[in-house]
């Protein structure tokens, strides 16, 4: 249990796949403009990544090494994820039209979302259990909503602040995109 709890602290706020990996950077600048969107793409990336983590790991510790055709998992994973996010996809269109128009064209870019694969691959390559896959895929789905959510909160509150021309827009995003990682590195002393 010990063990399960460090793999989720670390994965979600000690390397966290945005701040310290830099992946999945597309949705994280493109989405955190307004907190409530922000949530419903953490949301969406914590269903794919943990569901993802489970389906990749069974697929590769049952199919792909019994029959040594590991050298495959790389494309086998893109298409479960992709299989995945178009669940997703018709399920927010269908429950929740907002949310799925304010997503908008990030949403289907789950599919290549680089934090979605990076945490399929990382799990074959740390050898973990299947049990061990998921709680870091949460985790690390966790800290993506943590990060994503976070930052749409900052850039609600600057939106109306005095800001250099230069730095309007992007420049300012990532900057602060910068200080978090900053702040988060704080917590690389905590495992």
């Amino acid at each position: 249990m010990k063990e399960l709890l460090l793999i989720a602290v670390a994965s979600a706020f000690v390397n966290n796949v945005v701040l310290s990996q830099f992946l999945g950077i597309c949705p994280f600048l493109g989405v955190s403009k307004n907190v409530k969107t922000a949530g419903g793409m953490g949301g969406a990336v914590i269903f794919v990544i943990t569901i993802a983590s489970f389906v990749t790991s069974v697929i590769y510790k049952f199919l792909l090494v019994p029959t040594e055709l590991e050298y495959l998992q790389t494309i086998v994973f893109i298409l479960v994820i992709a299989a995945l996010v178009q669940f997703v996809e018709m399920f927010l269109k269908k429950a929740m039209p907002p949310l799925y128009n304010a997503l908008g064209v990030y949403l289907p870019l789950i599919t290549t979302n680089c934090a979605v694969l990076g945490v399929a691959l990382t799990n074959v390559q740390r050898s973990y259990t299947i049990l061990e896959g998921i709680v870091y895929g949460v985790g690390t789905a966790v800290g993506f909503t943590v990060a994503i959510v976070l930052m749409a909160g900052i850039r609600e509150k600057i939106e109306y602040n005095d800001i250099t021309e230069s730095f309007q827009g992007t420049p300012i995003v990532l900057v602060t995109a910068g200080l978090m990682a900053i702040a988060f590195f704080g917590f690389s002393g905590l495992i």
